[in-house]
């Protein structure tokens, strides 16, 4: 073997020989043997490094020093933080948490601890830990980030390492991702303490950032004492990562400290820049996409509900026979593959979490951290996509039969309406035409919701127009639940029209459901109404009484339903003036003629006498109605009177209708005699 100087045609095999191999041997012309060797041979040997250890395959490099001097300058120290420091007297820390958690952050100032200037590396995380070393002196830090193979690690790796960090005076942190039991796993493969990284409250990282980035100490202090448990939940809720809490610190200077911005206000600001951020990186995937849509129609909701409608969603986005793996997928998925809404990665892609619902126990939700990206996903996405339009309005027809998904459902195709200015509606009858049977109140919600808005809402109000008046049937009845004031907020204005118009239009052969769900959208109206809504009502009633047919078959119905929903409202009427007593009067004697509604109506009556035992302003707005009553001379009021005398001995009301049927034939014995 010679000692001559290396060619150039040797470079490469130096640079293997650098990149981890121990020993090269370079032999032109010539054979290696394990015998004797001859001629122009030479061996090159890679020196090992401090301490015996063998170099092995790394990259590694400092961390810039604006990182770290941006993680030191406002870092809030997780729960944790001091217990990590103690356990790094060691010269080793495991941390383990969340990815997206700030754990990066929280290992960086643990090495820099105690240091103003602190010269940290960091190490590729393909290293081979039980391999790897420190080299040489001058650095006071070494961070690695989820090495490959943690659980092949050893007590004696660790004892090795802490003798070599201990030569030349540095630290380590290792950092992994949780998973469940890794905790106890490592703690007795490693025997040293593990530590769990626990991201830091939002609260003191906005506090931390919007300080340091203020100059008007005064107004940042104003909007730091609105900081308490309970305010800006919308913009700083539990468990929002430190990197988004940051941004939101980011996202209030920007808009100004001092110029009175809400933390609704600044929630929506966010949802602006994330919303087309997060569906960019879903449209490369399928299945994240349909989760992300899935998310913004029932985001709230349970994991499962989410998982499935997602699922049904992805067959009609990527059907069976078009699966084939997509190559630019995040999560590596083939289109089509199960929605994981559990998977921690895909809720942090789409800037998502999983959360106790009030109200629920222990059951968990999943929602947008900030709930408003929902609406500027639907915004880039109706403008970007429109062809999915058809589609989406297919896969909102089958919400499944919860009454929340339902809902959710129809406000998920008004979100869409609301996006396109109104031209998604043109997909609506398709939705209401649908083969499911919860496809007309999707429809209803959607009509209800879109009507408020500026925009939209002339094509909405359009629709219900038509579709009041439309001969198929499916396109009336969805016009009839859009009235319900539990399915939007189409106000009684439009909505007593709209009512009137079906049932006026309504043929004799049509099906029932109709004047059901007209007679189900009055009452309840009146329930929630207040009393200027609920006298509107009552005045409306009394025109169609005074009408054709169906008019007043239909008021004679609601008539005993609204009366049974606030007998006290009634009486606070009936004692408020002439005009709303003779209007309650007028309703339940003309309830009382028709015999459909006379049995409702009748035992409307006898509540309204229970309850007017011992109450004195019931008992006397009772005996006023019923003293318009036999002034009227109804035939129905009469009936009633007669069944009331042939009702048992204590039914209430039976001495006032006595009294009222004795002054009724003795008007009608002096008429007689005159």
């Amino acid at each position: 073997m010679t000692s001559e100087p290396f060619r150039g045609d040797d470079l490469t095999a130096v640079l293997a020989a650098l990149a981890g191999r121990e020993m090269v041997v370079v032999a032109p012309n010539g054979t290696v043997n394990t015998g004797v060797v001859a001629g122009g041979q030479r061996q090159t040997t890679v020196g090992q490094t401090e301490g015996g250890a063998a170099a092995a395959p790394m990259r590694q490099g400092p961390v810039r020093a604006g990182r770290l001097k941006s993680a030191r300058r406002c870092f809030v120290p997780p729960p944790g933080f001091e217990q990590a420091l103690t356990a790094l007297d060691s010269g080793i820390v495991v941390l383990v948490g969340e990815p997206g958690s700030g754990r990066e952050t929280h290992a960086l100032n643990l090495l820099a601890h105690g240091r103003e200037d602190s010269v940290l590396v960091q190490v590729d995380g393909a290293v081979n830990i039980s391999r790897w070393g420190p080299r040489g002196h001058g650095v006071h830090g070494y961070l690695v980030m989820e090495p490959p193979d943690p659980l092949t690690l050893r007590a004696w790796d660790m004892s090795r390492l802490e003798g070599r960090l201990a030569e030349v005076g540095a630290r380590l942190v290792l950092v992994l991702a949780d998973a469940p039991g890794l905790v106890a796993v490592l703690e007795d493969n490693l025997g040293m303490p593990v530590v769990r990284h626990l991201p830091p409250d939002p609260r003191q990282v906005f506090s931390a950032h919007l300080s340091d980035g203020c100059s008007d100490a005064g107004a940042c202090a104003a909007w730091l004492r609105l900081l308490e448990p309970g305010h800006h939940v919308e913009l700083l809720p539990d468990g929002l990562p430190p990197r988004q809490a940051a941004q939101a610190a980011r996202t209030v200077l920007r808009l100004g400290v001092a110029s009175g911005v809400s933390g609704t206000e600044a929630a929506r600001h966010l949802a602006r820049t994330e919303g087309p951020e997060i569906l960019a990186r879903a449209q490369a995937d399928p299945a994240l996409l349909a989760y992300l849509l899935s998310l913004c129609v029932y985001g709230g909701m349970s994991p499962g509900v989410v998982r499935e409608r997602a699922e049904h969603l992805l067959r009609l986005l990527a059907p069976s026979d078009k699966r084939e793996p997509d190559t630019h997928s995040p999560r590596g998925l083939a289109a089509g593959d199960p929605v994981r809404p559990s998977s921690a990665q895909t809720l942090r892609a789409l800037g998502a979490h999983r959360v106790r619902r009030p109200g629920t126990g222990n059951a968990d939700t999943v929602s947008f951290f900030w709930p408003a990206v929902a609406e500027t996903v639907w915004e880039v996405l109706c403008c970007d996509r429109p062809d999915l339009l058809p589609l989406l309005h297919l896969w909102l027809a089958h919400p499944g039969h919860e009454v929340e998904q339902v809902e959710r459902a129809g406000r998920g195709a008004a979100a869409m309406a609301v996006a396109t200015a109104g031209r998604s509606l043109e997909h609506l009858p398709d939705l209401a035409a649908a083969a499911s049977p919860t496809a007309p109140f999707v429809a209803a919600w959607c009509l209800g919701t879109a009507v408020g808005d500026p925009v939209a809402g002339q094509q909405a109000a359009e629709l219900l127009d038509r579709w009041s008046v439309a001969a198929e049937e499916p396109l009336r009845n969805v016009a009839a639940h859009a009235c319900h004031p539990d399915c939007g907020g189409i106000p009684e204005a439009q909505a007593l029209p709209l009512l009137r118009r079906l049932v006026e239009t309504q043929r004799y052969d049509a099906d029932m459901s109709l004047i059901g769900a007209v007679r189900a959208a009055l009452v309840r109206r009146f329930e929630i109404g207040d009393s200027e809504a609920r006298a509107t009502v009552l005045r409306r009633m009394l025109e169609w009484a005074r009408s054709d047919a169906s008019l007043g078959l239909m008021a004679a119905l609601v008539c005993p339903d609204m009366a049974a929903a606030d007998l006290a409202w009634w009486s606070a009427q009936v004692l408020s003036g002439a005009e709303p007593a003779s209007c309650a009067a007028a309703l339940v004697g003309h309830a009382l003629d028709e015999p459909a509604a006379f049995p409702a109506m009748r035992d409307a009556l006898i509540d309204w006498a229970a309850e007017a035992d011992g109450a004195v302003d019931r008992a006397r707005a009772l005996s006023r109605l019923l003293d318009a009553l036999v002034e009227a001379r109804q035939p129905g009021f009469l009936r009633w009177l007669l069944a009331m005398g042939r009702g048992p001995d204590g039914l209430p009301g039976k001495d006032l209708a006595a009294r009222a049927l004795a002054e009724l034939r003795g008007d009608a014995a002096a008429s007689n005699t005159d």
